[in-house]
């Protein structure tokens, strides 16, 4: 069984372009907490290490960062992953991927919310809805459309 942790960046300031919009305060905040309690499950053994990917873009960079420091792994982007990329490009993907520790994807709505409305539902669609900073934990033996299920979904406001 495969575990894929899908997440949403946190809190990005506005602007133009896109690509460029860094964290906010409150941002780095939610990210921090849930690297936290992230990190804490791995030291407990309740988690292997995952590897982790990011977006390209700066905000899912900065995020991946502070998630990295505190899990202890690198990040490696991936250009695939970005607010309006196709989530069946993503699963095609993950089928390519070996079997072994969990994967983390740091990307940005819509396309977290699609990719697991795709690997939870099996259909297209808004999907589910992550608030920034936001974790879905799904596991499957296979990463196809309507295979996987989910373990676990946290918002940084849970972890109080």
């Amino acid at each position: 069984m495969s575990r894929l942790l899908i997440m949403r960046h946190g809190e990005a300031a506005p602007g133009f372009p896109d690509a460029k919009r860094p964290l906010t305060t409150r941002g780095e905040y939610e990210v921090a907490a849930m690297a936290a309690w992230l990190a804490g499950r791995v030291e407990q053994g309740e988690l292997a290490r995952p590897k982790m990917y990011a977006s390209p873009y700066v905000r899912a960079q900065q995020t991946a960062g502070l998630m990295g420091q505190a899990l202890g792994c690198t990040v490696e982007t991936l250009g695939f992953i970005t607010p309006d990329d196709d989530p069946s490009e993503v699963v095609e993907w993950l089928l390519t991927q070996p079997e072994g520790a969990p994967m983390l994807l740091v990307s940005h709505m819509p396309l977290v919310g699609e990719l697991a409305g795709r690997l939870l539902e099996g259909r297209p669609g808004q999907g589910v809805g992550f608030a920034t900073a936001a974790l879905a934990e799904l596991e499957a033996d296979v990463w196809a459309s309507g295979c996987a299920r989910l373990r676990r979904f946290t918002e940084p406001g849970q972890l109080g």
